[in-house]
């Protein structure tokens, strides 16, 4: 069984591999909810305090399945235009293991005059420490230069975005790995080298009765090197305390990649989700993925639970799709 994981997961990866080694960021299917984690121009999307943690455990049954840990605390200074937040997080999949944290700015400027409506542009500067660890690779297919511990390097990067909202609309747009992407390190032969990731995402609040609101939202997320990939998401949320919904993720042609192998899969997957608030300043959230492409029948599917704590939440103006 371990040997049939370890062949499907280097399968997976050779599906999602590009001509030239390169690191692919991590997704979370609870996004919505962990938007600084995509754009620094979120930096302050609550007008509050805030700290949240997501965890996910990502096709579960497979050995050296990826699990993604992400810690994020943000908050607003100078009257609610300028957003501050620092964001980490943890990502391994099979031998590979990434840290990653960042501090984030964004300026937000008024659009209107009570503020609801606002333009905001973000940076983040910080650090990524790329590794491998050499023990869990296949000593029976040993190779040159395939480190037998663990071996890794630490560069600094940058990501930049821009996010609009006002109380029935938001989009943004965002790209990280701007600097990662040039540091030089082919000494470091088995370590994949981080490329850009450009997320593009939109999604608005409709009011369905006076305690119920649907919000549709999609994420396209794109780093010219693998498939393109969509996710189409539906939440209703009922009386501001329950969100229930769910996504579709699937991969698309946006434009031309002949450089992909042709018959590659999309590794389609449903995602059911459900966020609750047991007090003012409490969420829990919690989804699943179903895998519908090629590892259906081999995963028992993705948990990923999120955890948020508000402050203040008394002066949060909930009706409004920035407050995730």
């Amino acid at each position: 069984m371990k040997k049939r994981s370890i062949l499907l997961i280097a399968g997976v990866l050779l599906l999602l591999a590009r001509p030239t080694k390169a690191q692919q960021d991590a997704q979370f299917s609870q996004y919505m909810f962990n938007g600084i984690y995509i754009n620094p121009a979120y930096a302050g999307y609550r007008e509050q305090l805030n700290v949240h943690a997501f965890y996910r455990n990502q096709w579960t049954g497979i050995d050296g399945a990826p699990k993604t840990l992400s810690f994020a605390i943000d908050a607003i200074a100078n009257d609610g235009n300028v957003g501050l937040a620092l964001q980490a997080s943890s990502d391994r999949l099979g031998a590979q293991r990434n840290t990653a944290i960042y501090a984030n700015y964004a300026y937000r400027i008024r659009l209107n005059n009570d503020g609801t409506s606002r333009l905001a542009f973000g940076i983040g500067a910080g650090a990524v420490q790329l590794g491998i660890d050499g023990s869990l690779l296949d000593p029976n297919d040993f190779e040159r230069e395939q480190p037998t511990g663990l071996q890794s390097t630490i560069v600094p990067d940058a990501r930049a975005g821009v996010f609009y909202s006002n109380n029935r609309f938001y989009a943004g747009f965002s790209a990280d790995n701007l600097i990662s992407q040039y540091i030089d390190i082919n000494q470091y032969a088995f370590i994949p080298k981080p490329k850009p990731h450009y997320y593009l995402t939109a999604g608005m609040l409709l009011p369905l009765s006076a305690d119920v609101l649907l919000k549709p939202s999609f994420l396209l997320k794109d780093d010219r090197g693998g498939p393109t990939s969509l996710d189409l998401n539906a939440f209703f949320i009922i009386s501001d305390k329950i969100w229930v919904g769910g996504s579709y993720r699937t991969g698309i042609k946006l434009y031309d990649k002949s450089y992909l192998q042709k018959d590659l899969s999309q590794l389609n997957s449903a995602v059911a989700a459900v966020q609750l608030f047991p007090s003012q300043n409490l969420r829990i959230g919690y989804a699943y993925d179903f895998s519908i492409g090629p590892l259906q029948g081999y995963s028992s599917g993705t948990h990923e639970i999120s955890i948020g704590y508000f402050f203040n939440r008394k002066n949060l103006r909930m009706l409004t799709p920035r407050y995730f």
